[in-house]
């Protein structure tokens, strides 16, 4: 097998080195052809540094427990063999339902060397694994043991009654015990690494780099989300581009071992893997886990400075959420190791983005991807800051705006304007599984993908090579870097028997991006109020987080000239209400107004002479939403 020095990184510091990179073709690279060779190749080279360490949580970050890539290597190996034992081929699913652990790093990669990982959302509901299971054709499942996560071993237990599953692997906590009775009626049920300890070290990796490696679900913690599929190619690409992100991390002739990822995003989540995982990997890097329940644990924040400085950690990747909070907290320990911190999923409000470089002297930059895309497309630069933009496009991919038309025919925009963002190159995924059959999953890109190239539903403009978001062409709602499908939401209101039509779109919120908000018309003699619709929906499945912040009874939801609710009024509407309530105690305001523009949602302020215009434009940078100060 051949090793790769950080020498052969190219330097990717700057702008113009994307150009200056492709000169040489991704095939010649020398890229691992498979996830598990990614890792195999990474023991070969550093058998005795720390790849991963674990914390069992924020409380407890000083007992983390770590495996060496020669120990990660193995365990993985004996993960994939005690799968392969069990009947998982190359093309057989393995579904994963459990928060982060030490055993789920190994559980992830052992599922991709064995057969194909499809990691889900255990805080999704029970009907939506059932169909997700259902769909991908996942009988395996790799799952938290009841003392790991007791909520999703409910689920699992219904999911069994149901005749989904035929064997179940259970993981453990990083540190914790186990229950008398983990037995489900006509299932087989092992904890997983019992199984694999009996086996040896030791794995022929069975995979093509063009095979399937894992099945990512997308479109919402609610609603019930499409399944992308992502080769092993997709994934080492992307994954390596990464890695050449941070290239200026390492500073020695066979790597840095002391460049350290802090991971804290669930592992159903793209970032996690790719990011925090595979391109740590590619250079011989340490990735250090927050634990359970990550960036959702409130007492990681009273902790993660001392983190940073115990572990000398280089870079960190987060939602604006995460930031949001941590530039509230008190910086007690020496932070100098983070040399950046990357913010993605959901736009960043300039405020944000202001305070925690403030308070943290800490570059905090954009990026941007998709699950589609296998994670990420376009990148900032700490040396090149252009605030606004979630930066230029990775090296190899390429990056266009169009206008759809009625038709759905594309046609490429101006250099400067507005249009859907499309990406093309080795990171486009192969196809959403709509099932699977004998010989693996059955595919279909619904036309998201024409000529290679992805549609990735956002509205954006390029200019100088750098990518401005302006809005989303799809109605997503995205709370603090979760794909809300607001859907699920007017599903739920339309249970009620006095809602005629309901439609659901995002408020601006300072902390989570947006937050969702219903409209509501109601039957003639229907009678209900907004306090008794919310509670009505407060009492369904909904995930707590898509139940909205308000709902709206109004007289008629607006249409197109076709016919179809046209949200983007009412987005306006949202935004409109939004900034009134910031700005309440503003003297001088006169006016506040929704408008949609090419496409994209912008509040206008008129003020008057009386204004403190600083104060104003200080309440409105803490949004996302585009703005407009007008008056003398």
């Amino acid at each position: 097998m051949s090793t790769i020095h950080a020498a052969a990184w190219p330097r990717f510091i700057a702008p113009d080195d994307v150009e200056r990179i492709e000169a040489i073709p991704l095939a010649e690279r020398d890229l691992p052809a498979t996830t598990y060779q990614v890792l195999a190749r990474a023991a070969e080279q550093w058998p005795s540094r720390t790849a991963i360490s674990v914390m069992p949580d924020a409380p407890r970050w000083s007992e983390a427990v770590s495996l060496t890539y020669r120990e990660l290597r193995d365990t993985t190996d004996q993960v994939a063999k005690a799968l392969r034992r069990r009947g998982v081929t190359k093309t057989t699913p393995v579904a994963i339902i459990a928060p982060n652990c030490l055993q789920i790093i190994p559980a992830m990669l052992g599922a991709q060397a064995a057969g194909v990982a499809v990691p889900l959302n255990g805080g999704l509901s029970s009907e939506h694994l059932a169909t997700l299971l259902a769909r991908s054709g996942s009988q395996h499942l790799i799952v938290a043991s009841p003392e790991l996560d007791s909520g999703i071993w409910a689920k699992v237990k219904g999911l069994a009654v149901e005749g989904l599953l035929k064997n179940v692997y259970l993981l453990d906590p990083t540190q914790g015990g186990r229950a008398a009775d983990v037995s489900l009626d006509g299932v087989a049920v092992d904890y997983l690494f019992d199984a694999a300890h009996a086996e040896d070290p030791g794995f022929e990796d069975p995979h093509d780099t063009e095979d399937i490696a894992a099945v990512f679900h997308t479109g919402g913690t609610t609603g019930v989300p499409k399944l992308a599929a992502h080769t092993h190619a997709n994934q080492v690409a992307d994954a390596w581009l990464i890695a050449a992100d941070s290239t200026a991390d390492v500073d020695t002739a066979d790597g840095d071992e002391q460049s350290t990822i802090f991971a804290a995003l669930p592992l159903f989540h793209v970032n996690a893997l790719h990011v925090t995982l595979l391109a740590p990997m590619l250079k011989g890097q340490r990735s250090v886990w927050a634990g359970p329940l990550g960036f959702r644990d409130p007492h990681l924040y009273s902790e993660i400075w001392r983190i940073i400085e115990h572990f000398s950690v280089a870079t960190m990747s987060g939602v604006p959420t995460v930031y949001a909070v941590l530039a509230g907290c008190p910086v007690d320990a020496d932070i100098s190791s983070l040399k950046f911190a990357v913010v993605g999923a959901s736009a960043l409000p300039a405020a944000t983005r202001a305070a925690f470089e403030e308070h943290t002297g800490v570059p905090l930059l954009e990026g941007y991807g998709l699950t589609e895309g296998t994670c990420a497309s376009a990148r900032s630069f700490v040396s090149h800051r252009c605030p606004g933009s979630v930066g230029k496009r990775l090296p190899y991919q390429q990056l266009r705006v169009v206008h759809v038309s009625a038709d759905g025919a594309w046609t490429d925009v101006p250099p400067g304007g507005v249009g859907t963002l499309l990406v093309s190159g080795p990171t486009v995924f192969a196809g959403y599984v709509t099932g699977h059959d004998n010989d693996g999953f059955v595919l279909d890109y619904f036309d998201k993908v024409r000529n290679g190239w992805l549609d990735t539903g956002d509205l954006a403009r390029i200019e100088d090579g750098f990518v401005y978001l302006t809005g989303r062409a799809k109605d997503l709602i995205i709370r603090g870097g979760h794909n809300i499908d607001p859907a699920a939401i007017e599903d739920a209101l339309l249970q009620h028997p006095a809602v005629a039509e309901a439609a659901a779109v995002g408020y601006p919120d300072p902390r989570a991006g947006e937050v969702p908000v219903a409209y509501v018309t109601t039957t003639p003699d229907g009678g209900a109020t907004e306090a008794e619709l919310a509670e009505f929906v407060a009492a369904s499945d909904l995930e707590p987080a898509a139940r909205p912040k308000r709902i709206s009874i109004i007289d008629a939801i607006p249409i197109t000239d076709v016919g179809k609710p046209y949200k983007l009024a009412l987005r306006a509407d949202a935004a409109k209400s939004a900034v009134q309530e910031t700005l309440a105690g503003q003297e001088g305001v006169t006016g506040v107004e929704g408008v949609v523009t090419e496409g994209s949602v912008r509040v206008i302020v008129r003020a008057d002479e009386t204004a403190d215009r600083a104060a104003i434009r200080s309440c409105l940078d803490q949004y996302t939403v585009a703005s407009e100060l007008l008056g003398p």
